[in-house]
């Protein structure tokens, strides 16, 4: 299914050309974000939050569902050795999540990885990059979660794509902290 993004969602189809050429490449790096931050040092996974929610309106388009559905939501946080780097923020309607996507609701402190890399059922949307702003429902959900040490949204760049399982969808969207592009400096693993 191809998506498009809503207008006021402030995701783009493509990097606005002000990104460095290390920044497009891990908004844009395919695969699993995980194996590459580990390749930068030892990951921890922290679960922020699972929970039943609505579909925020300015998310729905991610799955094709209106506004206000219910969702099962997934939130994490990754350090990698020990600082805070990614934020990430997942989900899929609620039907979905107690069947194609159950795996979703039993993976503790597992990355989703492990269940999306090896299904070949599975396929994946491009991905779409923004700068979160104060209002985006991802940095609302780092503020609440991360709290003081939440970053200013203009500092946060981030990532989504959908992951599609015989017609049922399940977002995953990546915010890269400030403290990520430090650790990571120009490496590409």
């Amino acid at each position: 299914m191809e998506l498009e993004p809503c207008r006021h969602s402030g995701w783009l189809s493509a990097p606005p050309p002000s990104l460095t050429s290390h920044q497009k490449f891990w908004l844009l790096r395919p695969g699993a974000l995980t194996g590459g931050l580990r390749q930068l040092g030892s990951v921890d996974l922290r679960v922020m939050r699972e929970k039943v929610a609505g579909l925020h309106a300015d998310e729905a388009w991610m799955l094709a569902r209106p506004a206000h559905s219910p969702i099962w939501l997934r939130e994490i946080c990754m350090a990698i050795d020990g600082i805070d780097s990614v934020y990430a923020r997942s989900f899929t309607p609620l039907a979905a999540s107690h069947a194609l996507w159950q795996g979703m609701r039993r993976l503790r402190t597992r990355p989703l990885a492990d269940m999306l890399y090896h299904d070949p059922q599975i396929t994946r949307s491009r991905f779409f990059v923004c700068r979160l702003h104060r209002q985006h429902p991802l940095y609302r959900s780092m503020q609440l979660q991360l709290g003081p040490g939440c970053p200013p949204a203009q500092s946060v760049l981030a990532r989504c794509s959908v992951f599609w399982r015989l017609n049922e969808p399940l977002l995953v969207a990546e915010a890269f902290l400030p403290a990520f592009w430090r650790i990571a400096g120009h490496s590409r693993p």
